[in-house]
């Protein structure tokens, strides 16, 4: 059971949060990923106009004719950004890269399974699928033991 306390300190200026736990597992670890992603956010253009999307309302990023685009729930939007430049700056608050042309956010990954030519499909929580490619099966398996 996860139990929430907070505090008000009127002479705080920053957010300390502290997680007690028994034993690390995979509860706590989603939680770390978690409350890190609040804190990172990735520059895009919408329409000509320019915002920043927080990591955590990312659920995959894909690069498509030498343009780089993120999606969420209900938004997509194109970043100037490279895939490598933001699997270097993601991949620390749960995101790692399935295939040459996307990366994935795993707080969203709901479902993942074998398809034929030793790929896998995986399944978001928002019902989208993306194409695990076979070269990164082994990099998406050691960062879902890891969690």
């Amino acid at each position: 059971m996860i139990v929430v306390k907070l505090e008000e300190h009127l002479s705080q200026k920053d957010i300390d949060v502290l997680i007690r736990y028994s034993k690390m597992n995979q509860t706590v670890k989603r939680l770390i990923t978690l409350i890190k992603s609040i804190d990172s956010s990735v520059k895009c253009n919408s329409d000509g106009i320019e915002t920043w999307v927080n990591a955590s309302d990312i659920y995959y990023i894909e690069s498509v004719d030498k343009r780089t685009f993120v999606y969420g729930e209900k938004f997509v939007c194109q970043t100037d950004l490279r895939l490598y430049q933001l699997i270097e700056e993601l991949s620390s608050v749960g995101f790692v890269q399935i295939s040459k042309s996307c990366i994935l956010n795993l707080n969203y990954l709901e479902s993942i399974r074998t398809l034929m030519n030793s790929r896998m499909e995986a399944t978001l929580t928002n019902g989208e699928r993306v194409t695990v490619t076979r070269k990164y099966i082994p990099k998406i398996k050691s960062s879902l033991l890891e969690r």
